[in-house]
């Protein structure tokens, strides 16, 4: 049976921290599904279609990695697409104990599926979307902070 892994988010924008965590877990499994998380109720700083281009552009020579877009319960994904596993990346312990609650969560929902933590590089500890979003609205360059590929792309959009 294959190991395939969900890595939901909403990558608004997708970051060089999250690039990482994927790119560590490519050799535990054998496809890892980047779910991108389509929430009408919740306000995106970025379109959905830019973020699934940037997701395509970041990933897009790795066959292992397959970007899906998905709204629901991240767990009837997971069956839909016979994954067996939930990625997620800890930056902190505060994030440990939101995604051990959810983790736990998921598990009393589909106990079948597995959460894996895949701890942040250090370098990456303090970065997340948020804080690239401030930065943007700021005026300043995230380019250090975002995928190589696409942070043009995103300055581009931002200044239009």
């Amino acid at each position: 049976m294959k190991k395939i892994a969900v890595f939901p988010g909403s990558f608004d924008p997708i970051t060089r921290g999250h690039e990482s965590i994927i790119r560590r877990a490519l050799p535990v499994f054998d496809e890892i599904i980047v779910a991108l998380g389509d929430n009408p109720e919740k306000k995106s700083y970025f379109p959905l279609a830019n973020r699934s281009k940037w997701l395509e552009l970041v990933f897009g020579d790795e066959p292992k990695v397959r970007i899906v877009k998905y709204s629901g319960l991240t767990v009837d994904f997971c069956m839909r697409m016979n994954a067996g596993y939930i990625l997620r990346g800890l930056r902190t312990s505060a994030d440990f104990e939101f995604e051990r609650t959810i983790g736990l969560m998921n598990k009393a929902i589909s106990p079948a599926i597995e959460t894996v933590f895949f701890l942040s590089a250090p370098e990456y500890a303090a970065l997340s979307s948020s804080v690239v979003r401030d930065i943007l609205r700021n005026g300043g360059d995230v380019s250090k902070f975002v995928p190589q590929k696409i942070s043009g792309e995103i300055h581009r959009t931002v200044s239009s």
